[in-house]
């Protein structure tokens, strides 16, 4: 029950700070001997870490909604376009990619590159980034889009890229934020569908701990609403640097210690 304590507590952290979850999960198997969570589980904590998003964002998805109406908002519609741009790159890069993920998640190399590259996003976006802007252009959403991309190389956080490059194109930090995690939910309940449909027609190896995964991806959900309250107060106070330099010491770190384990 402590694995998945532990790994539902990784998952809701790191899912939504800029610091990379699946960066933190390589390292953990390779020190403490963790192992993986089993594709059941693996769908349990994507579901747990995307009703997060879509609790503290139920207010915006509601405008959202309401867009397709008789009375719906222009800007709103809009604004679906746009999640509908950015969410291209990350569609056809995961189909690319995905046969190739798991040889870039046993690689220290690729993670610690993944965390400096993350680092550096960071510092840039918190440090040159002045927009007002409430939403991106079409260039804008596409480019946050493919920055939401590069996040399936692990190590690359996801909210760091996603926030960072939304910064980067003028929009105002509340509303890059806003705009990464809307346009995190069909990235997330689309990685967690493909998991699901290969725990379907991947014969188990052992029992299902149904319990285990239950309280993985409850500790997930309710670490993860958290963590992603308190990011949204850091982005508009703009106080992201201590995650580009936490990055920049894991990148470190992972580097050496690919070196001395080569």
């Amino acid at each position: 029950m402590i694995v998945y304590l532990v790994l539902g507590l990784i998952q809701g952290l790191t899912e939504f700070l800029p610091v990379s979850s699946s960066g933190h999960l390589v390292p953990a198997e390779r020190l403490f001997g963790l192992q993986p969570p089993g594709l059941v589980c693996e769908a349990a904590l994507h579901l747990a870490t995307l009703c997060a998003v879509l609790v503290a964002f139920r207010h915006d998805l509601v405008e959202l909604i309401r867009a397709f109406g008789a009375r719906g908002s222009l800007d709103r519609r809009k604004e679906i376009g746009l999640l509908i741009l950015g969410t291209v790159p990350i569609v056809i890069l995961g189909l690319v990619l995905r046969g190739s993920a798991d040889v870039w998640f046993r690689s220290l190399w690729v993670v610690g590159a993944g965390w400096l590259a993350t680092a550096a996003m960071v510092a840039c976006a918190d440090r040159r980034a002045r927009g007002a802007a409430a939403i991106p252009s079409a260039a804008g959403a596409f480019s946050i889009g493919l920055a939401q991309a590069v996040a399936l190389v692990p190590g690359v956080s996801r909210s760091g890229f996603s926030i960072g490059a939304g910064l980067l194109v003028g929009l105002r930090p509340d509303r890059a934020a806003r705009f990464s995690f809307l346009l995190s939910i069909p990235a997330v309940a689309g990685a967690g569908a493909l998991v699901l449909w290969d725990a379907v027609h991947v014969p188990a190896g052992e029992a299902l701990d149904i319990p285990g995964v239950a309280v993985a991806a409850g500790v997930a959900f309710v670490v993860g609403l958290l963590a992603l309250r308190a990011l949204l107060a850091l982005v508009v106070r703009r106080r992201l640097w201590p995650f580009a330099a936490y990055c920049a010491a894991l990148g470190g770190v992972a580097l050496t210690l690919a070196a001395i384990w080569r």
